[in-house]
Order: C-alpha cells, then structure tokens, then sequence
C-alpha cells in the first residue's frame, strides 16, 4: 500500500500552487479504512495565506469525518520534512503515526511524528 501512497503524493505534488517559492508539495494521508486523501501545498501573495500539502490532506479528510489515521507521505523535489506548523497539527490530529518522506524518485526517510516532534503537546496535555 505504501507505493500507492507515494504514487498518490507524489501526483498531488503535480497540482500544487507554488509561484513564489517554487517548492512544490504532496502529501496523501491514509485512513484506518483505507481512504486516501491528497494534499498539495497552495501559497497566496499574502504569504500567511499558504497552506501547506500536509494540512490539506488532513483538513480534507477531517472535513470528511475521518479521525483516524495510519500513514502520512509528503512528497517534495528532494524529500524535505514537514515544516514545524504542520509537525504541530499532525502531532494534534494524528497522535503517533508513521510518516514517509520522498523526493521525485522515491523513498527517502520512513520517521514518525514524534520523531519529528519530539517532546510535543496537544489536548490530551491541556487537561481536555
């Protein structure tokens, strides 16, 4: 499943608008069910629009009424990790879950979201 995973991210990468930076994006996000949501990165000339692939994917699938999740992949030109925004938002809606990371040829770093965010928070710290 996980190549279907990297096909899907690396087409939703294809779709991405990124006129300023120039760094394009996909990610697709896996549900325990199976779904597969993509994500691209979307930039805005106020640069605090942009959304970033990865919290395309996961805002789509909550807005989907998924919540649970099993696998992330992002897809960049050289196979960078997210930003610390979106480690933030996948450690909230996701928890622990495994995150594939790779460039136009493939795999390039299997990693988790703690691995990425180490000593995070979220709700359940918050006392909710």
């Amino acid at each position: 499943m996980q190549s279907k995973l990297i096909k899907v991210a690396q087409d939703a990468r294809r779709k991405a608008y990124a006129p300023y930076s120039k760094f394009y994006v996909g990610a697709a996000l896996e549900t325990s069910n199976g779904k597969i949501y993509p994500g691209c990165n979307v930039e805005n000339a106020s640069y605090s629009l942009t959304i970033c692939a990865e919290r395309t994917a996961l805002f789509s699938a909550f807005a989907a009424g998924e919540k649970d999740f099993t696998h992330l992949v992002v897809a960049t030109e050289n196979g960078v990790s997210p930003c610390g925004a979106c480690r933030q938002v996948i450690w909230e809606l996701c928890g622990e879950i495994p995150i594939t990371l790779v460039n136009e040829t493939g795999v390039c770093t299997e990693t988790s979201s703690s691995e990425l965010l180490p000593q995070a928070f979220g709700q359940q710290d918050l006392g909710s």
